[in-house]
């Protein structure tokens, strides 16, 4: 009877039960080691591009008098992934009229009435995804015209224009949606008026900034007597 110490036995320069207990094909290791990277990743990044509220207790920086005796002297600051994203004051209250009849406009505010002030520190964009400059504009509001240039752009049709506060120096002005655009784009100088979107805030506490679809980030306060949602991140697609 011959005996076969199987340990001793060399294959092609390998042992095979060293191999059998040892060796383990890189894919077994790798596959588990990458979906946990991953899951990792994706967690960072999704933390990495949230936005948080803070409040302001000062007033906005250089307000000409006629404005500083309508706008709050507390408001707010957004903070996205590179810092400070915008900061907003609002009037100490909105003038406010009946519901319109229309669905499509959730807001009872009346055309070119000023809604607030909005700082860019840096570089920002509007609701279109134009870039507008680091600066103070004022905000006023709007309803786009039912035309087939803005057919689904928003199930609402409310919107607050900017304009340099520099150009709109009556803030108690109410302006038409003509002059109310026309300013915007010789203002900001983009080929549309900047805009961002308006909206009735949601359930939950105010105030508050809160993701909505996959990446609009909206503020949502309530002014005086009236709730009003403005989206600050995020842009129309198509």
């Amino acid at each position: 009877m011959v005996e076969c110490d199987l340990a001793k036995v060399d294959v092609a320069g390998s042992n095979p039960v060293s191999r059998s207990r040892f060796f383990f094909p890189p894919i077994v290791i790798m596959k588990p080691l990458f979906l946990i990277f991953s899951s990792l990743m994706l967690a960072v990044v999704a933390n990495a591009q949230d936005y948080k509220l803070e409040t302001i207790s000062t007033p906005a920086p250089g307000l000409p008098a006629a404005y500083a005796a309508v706008i709050d002297t507390g408001g707010y600051r957004v903070i996205g992934p590179a810092g400070a994203w915008c900061e907003i004051w609002f009037r100490k209250s909105i003038p406010a009229g009946a519901k319109p009849a229309d669905d499509t406009i959730v807001l009872p505010v009346a055309q070119g009435t000023l809604l607030g002030i909005l700082r860019f520190p840096a570089a920002g964009y509007d609701r279109r995804g134009q870039t507008v400059k680091a600066g103070v504009y004022t905000l006023r509001y709007t309803t786009y015209p039912v035309d087939g240039s803005h057919q689904g752009v928003a199930p609402q049709r409310d919107f607050a224009v900017l304009t340099p506060l520099s150009t709109d120096a009556d803030p108690i002005a109410a302006p038409s949606f003509d002059a109310l655009v026309d300013a915007s784009i010789k203002g900001v100088g983009t080929p549309h008026p900047a805009v961002l979107s308006l909206e009735v805030p949601g359930a939950g506490a105010l105030p508050a900034v809160a993701k909505e679809g996959d990446s609009d980030w909206a503020l949502k306060v309530k002014v005086g007597s009236l709730p009003i949602a403005i989206i600050l991140v995020g842009k129309v697609e198509g």
